[in-house]
C-alpha cells in the first residue's frame, strides 16, 4: 500500500560521509541530511517493492584508507550499492575499491576528474567534473577582468589538478597563473607576493579553516590589496562556518556551487524540508545527497538489488532530481558514468547581507 512500508528485510545502501575532523564535517552533515531526507520520502512512498530502504553510514573523516576499508566492510555487509563522499581524494580511494570489488558506487559530491585510473562500469557521479566546473570559474575570472591570477596552494592531488586546469584554460586566453606555496609563505608573506607580482585576484586552493581563514583576514586588512579579488572555486564560503569565522571579511568571495538558478517544485519542497532538518539554509551538497538516493531508489525499483544489474543501469537512468533531469553518459576524459548537465553557478555572499548569495555567473 502506498504510504506504508511492510516490515520486510531492508534494501541497504552504504554511505560514506566526512563527519569528523580533519574531514569537512559541516559538508558531511549536509550531505547526510539530504540522503536521509530522500530515504524517508522513498519509504513513505512504499520503499523498494515494499522493502524499506536503509542507510548504513560510515564516517570517512577525509581519510582515503579509512574510506577504502569502509567499502570493504560495506561489501561484506551485503549493501546493494555505496553512495556519498565529499572529498575528492577520499572518493577516488572509495571508487577504486568499489570498482575492484564489483560494488556499484554513486559519488554524490566529489569532482576530481580521475575518480578511477581506468574506465569502469561500476561508478557513476552526480557532481560536475573538476575540469568543467573550474573552466567555468576561469571564464568568470576573465569576464570580470582578471588575467593575472595568484593561487595560494597546499600539496594535494585535488589542488594540483585545479592549478593545472586553471593554468591551461587561462594561458590559452592570455591569462597568467602565479602559484604561491602556503607551506613556505605566511599569510603576511602571501600579501607581499600579491603586491609585488601585481596580481588582481587570489584564489584559495587550500584547506578550511586553516590556512584559508588567516589568509583572507590578512588580505582584507592589507591596504595595498584593496582592489584584489579573493576567490574560492572549491566552495569554502558555501557553508555557515565560513560566515561565522569571517563575518563581513568572508563576503564577496566568488565560489562554485552546483544549483540551478531556479529550483523545480521538487527542489523547492526539498529545500524547505532540508532547512527544517538542518536549522538553516541547505548547501548544494544537501541537494546532491537527496538526488543520490532518488537515483539509486529508481534504479533499485527498476532493476532490483543485484549489483551487476545496477552497474548496467547507469546509461539508462533518467530521474527527475531536485536540480534537473539526471542522466549519465560517457564523457571524454572522465573514467566513470557522469551526469553531464549538472548545473554550475559562480556565486558569492552579499557584502550587504552575508547570509544571502548573489549569482554572478551560471551555465
Amino acid at each position: 500500500m502506498t504510504g506504508m512500508v511492510i516490515q520486510m528485510v531492508p534494501v541497504r545502501i552504504g554511505v560514506l560521509v566526512p563527519l569528523s575532523r580533519p574531514g569537512w564535517a559541516e559538508a558531511g552533515r549536509h550531505l547526510l541530511a539530504g540522503l536521509e531526507l530522500a530515504v524517508g520520502d522513498v519509504n513513505d512512498a512504499g520503499g523498494i517493492g515494499g522493502r524499506p530502504l536503509e542507510l548504513v553510514v560510515r564516517d570517512t573523516a577525509a581519510d582515503p584508507q579509512r574510506a577504502a576499508a569502509a567499502v570493504d566492510e560495506l561489501a561484506r555487509l551485503g549493501v546493494a550499492a555505496v553512495a556519498g563522499e565529499y572529498h575528492s581524494v577520499v572518493a577516488r580511494a572509495a571508487a577504486t575499491r568499489a570498482d575492484a570489488l564489483g560494488l556499484p558506487f554513486l559519488c554524490s559530491s566529489a569532482v576530481l576528474d580521475a575518480l578511477t585510473e581506468q574506465p569502469t562500469r561500476w561508478v557513476a557521479r552526480l557532481s560536475p567534473p573538476q575540469s568543467r566546473g573550474w573552466q567555468v570559474y576561469a571564464d568568470f575570472l576573465l569576464g570580470a577582468g582578471h588575467s593575472r591570477i595568484a593561487v595560494a596552494t597546499q600539496p594535494s592531488v585535488y589542488w594540483a589538478s585545479g592549478v593545472r586546469i586553471l593554468r591551461d584554460h587561462l594561458a590559452a586566453r592570455g591569462g597568467t597563473v602565479i602559484e604561491l606555496d602556503t607551506r613556505a609563505l605566511t599569510p603576511a608573506a602571501v600579501c607581499d607576493e600579491l603586491a609585488d607580482r601585481r596580481a588582481t585576484a587570489l584564489l584559495l586552493l587550500v584547506g578550511h579553516p586553516e590556512p584559508a581563514v588567516p589568509i583572507v583576514r590578512s588580505v582584507r586588512r592589507d591596504r595595498r590589496l584593496a582592489q584584489v579579488m579573493i576567490g574560492a572555486p572549491a566552495g569554502q564560503p558555501e557553508f555557515a562556518e565560513w560566515a561565522t569565522l569571517l563575518g563581513a571579511d568572508g563576503a564577496a568571495i566568488p565560489f562554485l556551487r552546483y544549483l540551478p538558478e531556479r529550483l523545480s517544485p521538487l527542489g523547492a519542497r526539498v529545500e524547505t524540508a532540508l532547512r527544517e532538518r538542518l536549522g538553516g539554509a541547505p548547501s548544494f551538497v544537501a541537494f546532491e545527497g537527496y538526488d543520490t538516493v532518488a537515483v539509486l531508489a529508481e534504479v533499485l525499483r527498476s532493476h532490483g538489488a543485484d549489483r551487476a544489474r545496477t552497474a548496467e543501469s547507469w546509461p539508462h537512468v533518467a530521474v527527475e532530481g531536485t536540480r534537473g533531469l539526471v542522466e549519465f553518459s560517457c564523457t571524454p576524459g572522465i573514467s566513470v558514468w557522469q551526469w553531464a548537465r549538472a548545473p554550475i553557478q559562480v556565486v558569492d555572499r552579499d557584502p550587504a547581507e552575508p547570509d544571502r548569495f548573489r549569482i554572478l555567473h551560471a551555465v
